[in-house]
């Protein structure tokens, strides 16, 4: 009875006028801040974070949590489109959802994912609302040495999530880790891998390295052969044609339900959030599909489960923030700066001396998925209708978008010049058949793995028993210590089987 007349609360403070129109207002920014490389909701929330002083606290929390859940849904657009990771967590979208859009199918693509990411963040919602206080708890079970590992294993995954061999997944993770390593170093402040140059100081931007990789490199490529771009123009036109087909939904509902079920969980641990999610997600489908040969080729499975995963993970981020004060990102210690500059501290007062805030932000979520479905779902057909213009056209286009989207992240034209370093190296690696995508995800991770690791090590004057100490750490590292075995094991196979078929033949 307590729960509903709370959701029946927070319901009467998300529905009213105010409340709705900043919902709105949200979600429509977020999805705009998605579909724009390079801006990020970090940048966003900190440029409004000002403009919301003057607001209540309830309306200013539920319009910035519209900016941050609504950009999940916005950065798959250009993900399946244009080949362009909106967020870092949209980098597993591209591997299937743009082979989708190369092959006619762009329009399911985009439909799967809106409709995936609507029910997974529904059902994170009621997660949040029903065992959302208590399930909160363990995050508060995670230190350095739990995080350490979690990314360990993460990294793990990615090679798994390779289109090419493990070798080469391990190279993609180890380069992107050593470029993470440019800039300042977290713990003791002095500059790495700089070569005295003032642009690196900050380190190498996460949307430019994605930018280059994927949306340069993909022109790249194309110009290195004949056009081929015709296959851009066979793309449906009717409505019910760009919508995903019951075939479609009987492959998706599965990685939907998993992706569902990865993101909230790992939504509850600080630092984990959408990226982690999203990688795992993929993972596990490709493990559990019975055509694994069509993932990196166009698979439905490939969107439906990260992008499940990855707005679960988005909006399970918020209860941590509310019932513990964990901020789980830098997007949501800019929201808790908000809460805090308006006087009201998250923490596990929060829901009994704030309740109109609490169950109204939670209720807002539940309008805020459906305004995000019933402004994305219409617009798909405007959306595929970009991938008929000629490549004359669209080609340029998706390059000024590129320069655009990393000049404004620093207003520093070094960044320009970065993204075309990136690009280049991005189409070296395709040529060489190597997987860019681990590349960006380790990078991602980097320094989290880095600052953690130390921090651990710092706890046992360098010792590293301390992740044997932990039994969350050291189950993280033995999954990870299995996982890295099968794979050794399963190709010691396959080569085995090779030199037998071989010696045959002879």
């Amino acid at each position: 009875m307590d729960f509903l007349s709370n959701l029946e609360l927070g319901f009467s403070v998300a529905l009213s006028a105010h409340n709705l129109l900043y919902c709105l207002i949200g979600v429509f920014l977020g999805t705009a801040v998605g579909v724009l490389p390079g801006l990020g909701p970090a940048a966003t929330l900190s440029l409004l974070l000002p403009i919301t002083f003057g607001m209540p606290p309830t309306s200013a929390v539920i319009m910035l949590a519209g900016i941050y859940y609504g950009t999940a849904y916005g950065g798959s657009i250009t993900s399946i489109l244009l080949n362009i990771p909106g967020e870092a967590s949209s980098v597993v979208t591209c591997i299937d959802g743009h082979e989708m859009a190369r092959r006619g199918r762009a329009g399911p693509a985009l439909g799967i994912a809106a409709f995936g990411s609507f029910i997974a963040g529904t059902i994170a919602v009621v997660a949040i609302s029903v065992v959302g206080p208590a399930v909160a708890g363990m995050a508060l079970r995670f230190g350095p040495p739990e995080y350490a590992a979690l990314v360990v294993l993460g990294l793990v995954l990615i090679c798994f999530m390779s289109e090419a061999d493990m070798v080469r997944g391990l190279t993609m993770v180890a380069l992107g880790l050593l470029l993470s390593t440019i800039g300042l170093d977290p713990i003791l402040g002095s500059e790495r891998f700089t070569f005295g140059s003032t642009s690196l100081a900050d380190g190498i931007n996460l949307a430019v390295l994605a930018m280059g990789l994927f949306g340069v490199a993909e022109l790249l490529m194309i110009a290195t052969r004949p056009p081929e771009q015709a296959e851009f123009l066979r793309q449906p036109t009717r409505l019910r044609a760009l919508l995903p087909s019951r075939a479609d939904w009987r492959r998706s509902a599965g990685p939907i339900g998993r992706g569902t079920v990865i993101g909230f969980i790992l939504g509850l641990i600080p630092g984990g959030g959408g990226i982690i999610a999203s990688f795992a997600s993929y993972v596990l489908e490709k493990r559990l599909s019975r055509r694994p040969e069509e993932f990196g080729k166009g698979a439905i499975e490939g969107v439906a489960g990260p992008e499940s995963a990855n707005n679960a993970g988005v909006q399970a981020t918020f209860l941590p923030l509310l019932t513990l004060g964990l901020p789980a990102n830098v997007v949501l210690a800019i929201m808790m700066g908000a809460l805090l500059v308006h006087g009201i501290t998250p923490g596990p007062r929060l829901v009994t001396d704030h309740p109109e805030l609490f169950w109204g932000v939670v209720a807002s979520m539940y309008v805020g998925n459906v305004l995000l479905l019933v402004l994305n779902v219409p617009l798909i057909a405007v959306f595929v209708s970009m991938l008929r213009l000629p490549y004359a056209i669209l080609a340029p286009l998706i390059l000024m978008f590129c320069i655009v989207g990393a000049y404004s992240l620093n207003n520093n034209v070094a960044d320009v010049y970065m993204l075309g370093v990136f690009g280049l190296l991005g189409l070296g690696l395709r040529l060489a058949r190597f997987d860019p995508a681990p590349l960006v995800l380790a990078f991602a991770l980097g320094q989290l793995l880095e600052q953690s690791l130390r921090q651990s090590l710092l706890m046992r004057q360098g010792s590293p028993v301390v992740f044997l100490e932990r039994p969350i750490a050291a189950s993280f590292l033995a999954l990870a210590a299995t996982l890295l075995l099968a794979a050794a094991y399963k190709e010691l196979r396959r080569r085995a089987a090779a030199s037998v078929a071989g010696a045959a033949a002879l």
